[in-house]
């Protein structure tokens, strides 16, 4: 039996674009958001808390974004897909380096995955905006928390 929601509020045409859209940046806010784990857990050296407690504040906005994205989709009429094996074989991030990181490795690799999801959201936004206004805005509003995220963590590399 396949569940549907009995009406739509996106015409059939455009909701599978959107959908599509909204689902790849889904599964990056999740695999960001993992990641800043890893980091956060593994990291060594001067500033530890500081940058301890920083990935802490990004990774609730990204897992916070990844809840609004998902819920998105299910309100489009579709089903969100945040399952590990979904994360794993679509995210457009880098796997995570393994082991023990210094402070300055990690805001290195960690700033890159931030600009890698950002430059994700953007691109959706870019799309979207024939499609679904309602969900350009949404991903407008992510990426801009996102971006400022990205400027406080990556200015610590200078």
């Amino acid at each position: 039996m396949s569940l549907q929601l009995k009406r739509s509020i996106v015409p059939d045409a455009t909701r599978e674009k959107t959908v599509a859209i909204l689902q790849g940046c889904l599964v990056d806010l999740l695999d960001l958001a993992l990641q800043g784990k890893q980091a956060h857990w593994n990291l060594l050296g001067t500033r530890f808390r500081s940058v301890h407690l920083q990935l802490d504040e990004i990774i609730d906005a990204a897992r916070m974004a990844s809840d609004e994205v998902a819920e998105r989709i299910v309100t489009l009429g579709r089903a969100a897909d945040g399952r590990a094996a979904e994360i794993a074989g679509s995210t457009r991030l880098e796997k995570f380096p393994g082991g023990l990181l210094s402070v300055d490795d990690a805001i290195s690799h960690y700033s890159d995955r931030l600009a890698k999801t950002i430059e994700g959201l953007r691109s959706g936004i870019s799309q979207l905006g024939e499609l679904d206004p309602i969900s350009e805005d949404l991903l407008i509003g992510i990426s801009a928390g996102l971006e400022k995220h990205l400027w406080m963590m990556q200015a610590q590399e200078v």
